[in-house]
């Protein structure tokens, strides 16, 4: 269910995009810049998301069931107070921000208008992920994922009201995803509260140690989720330098690569319940076992993909755009990136892992390596050497070497805890 969810919400973002096309040009510059911090959202409530997953699930695999509710509840404190801090520091500052992503000062008037909105609706949706990350810790699996499918129907089913008939533009895209983020969020936490996965009750004796550990998975996950946004602002940077027709390209193409890896981040988000609560009952076999599976079946389907958004490359692209330019560079992204999924899912995955099993600077070590000596590094290269398509090419090799540290760093991690666990490394 949770691969249904987001494959509905990827598609309403690829939906989203193709109502904004219509547009402008200038509308698809701003969403593009958008999406970079957008980025910077999404790694704080995946941050906190991991803190809850590990900790809750852990504590419940160890039958911890009303400490598991409390940590919850203090999962949902810290969260609001963050990403409140965070999205209204990005609304001051929202001009220099997108100067920096290399945005013409022509866009600060559209910019405004959307953001407004738009940080709303990525504060309403950040919390509304905690409370998805907290039901996964329980087991409760088919809420988050039907909730998901009911946001995506509503915000695909707004989006022409509000942009089109209300005339309110590229802003009614946002006021669209706020009304539907709402709606999510009523029934998340209402389920949270109505089946007592969340207590009110303050546990004074446990307050201290669960403060502290989310505090440690929190920290370095958030560290770990920063490297994703970071990325994105560099490389939308780097591409702003070909015109506002290849950011645009950019913008689209970010839409159809997190439908492509849909499946990798249904699987980060399903496995560390399953790997936190085999942790707590000490069977790290089967933890090995499944990490396997998942990485195989990724690499499988991420393959499969690739060669079918290859053959389909130039219908997609006119689909998107009927921009003679951005249709050419959506086609040369199209023929080089999708098949390094492959490898950067099974990236993704051992960083999920890790930070399921406790190990967040593990996972913090492979996403610092992933941008600093696998991606940037080949992406800058490729750009310097065959301009826009060459940073195509750099991207494609930096996911592809980004898989093989990640796997290396986490078998050695994994290796390390066995040896904790038995007193001696398990072979893998």
């Amino acid at each position: 269910m949770a691969y249904v969810g987001l494959f509905s919400i990827m598609g309403s973002q690829l939906i989203d995009s193709i109502f904004i096309a219509k547009l402008g040009a200038d509308p698809l510059a701003v969403v593009a810049f958008s999406i970079a911090i957008f980025q910077v959202v999404v790694g704080v409530q995946v941050g906190l998301g991991i803190a809850a997953t590990a900790t809750i699930s852990t504590a419940l695999g160890e039958n911890k069931l009303n400490y598991a509710r409390y940590l919850g509840n203090l999962i949902i404190v810290i969260g609001t107070l963050v990403v409140t801090i965070l999205c209204v520091g990005l609304w001051f500052f929202q001009q220099p921000i997108i100067l920096i992503l290399g945005a013409s000062s022509s866009l600060f008037e559209l910019t405004a208008l959307y953001w407004l909105p738009w940080l709303l609706s990525c504060w309403i949706g950040a919390l509304l992920y905690i409370g998805y990350s907290i039901c996964r810790a329980h087991n409760e699996t088919l809420l988050p994922g039907r909730v998901m499918v009911l946001t995506s129907v509503l915000n695909i089913a707004l989006d022409p009201l509000f942009m089109f008939t209300f005339n309110m533009g590229l802003a009614g895209a946002a006021w669209a995803a706020c009304i539907a983020f709402l709606t999510g969020f009523i029934v998340i936490f209402y389920t949270l509260i109505k089946r007592k996965l969340i207590t009110f009750e303050v546990i004074n004796n446990r307050t201290e140690q669960a403060v502290q550990a989310i505090a440690k998975m929190m920290a370095p996950a958030l560290l770990s989720q920063f490297i994703p946004p970071i990325s994105a602002m560099i490389v939308t940077a780097l591409i702003a330098a070909y015109g506002g027709f290849a950011v645009a390209a950019w913008g689209l193409a970010n839409r159809i690569e997190y439908i492509a890896i849909i499946l990798i981040l249904a699987l980060t988000m399903a496995l560390p319940p399953i790997v936190g609560n085999l942790k707590g009952r000490g069977e790290l076999k089967q933890i090995m076992s499944v990490v396997k599976l998942a990485c195989g079946f990724v690499i499988g389907v991420q393959i499969l993909l690739a060669v079918i958004i290859y053959a389909l490359a130039n219908p997609l692209a006119h689909a998107l755009s009927e921009n003679s330019a951005i249709v050419l560079n959506l086609i040369d992204y199209f023929a080089f990136v999708p098949l390094s999924y492959a490898a950067l899912g099974v990236c993704m995955i051992t960083v999920s892992v890790c930070n399921a099993l406790g190990f967040p600077t593990t996972a913090l070590f492979i996403s610092i390596l992933r941008l600093f000596l696998c991606y940037l590094p080949l992406l800058w290269l490729g750009s310097h050497f065959y301009g826009l398509t060459g940073l195509f090419i750099g991207m494609a090799c930096g996911n592809t070497l980004s898989g093989i540290v990640g796997w290396q760093l986490f078998k050695q991690q994994y290796n390390r805890l066995t040896m904790q666990f038995s007193g001696h490394s398990i072979a893998v």
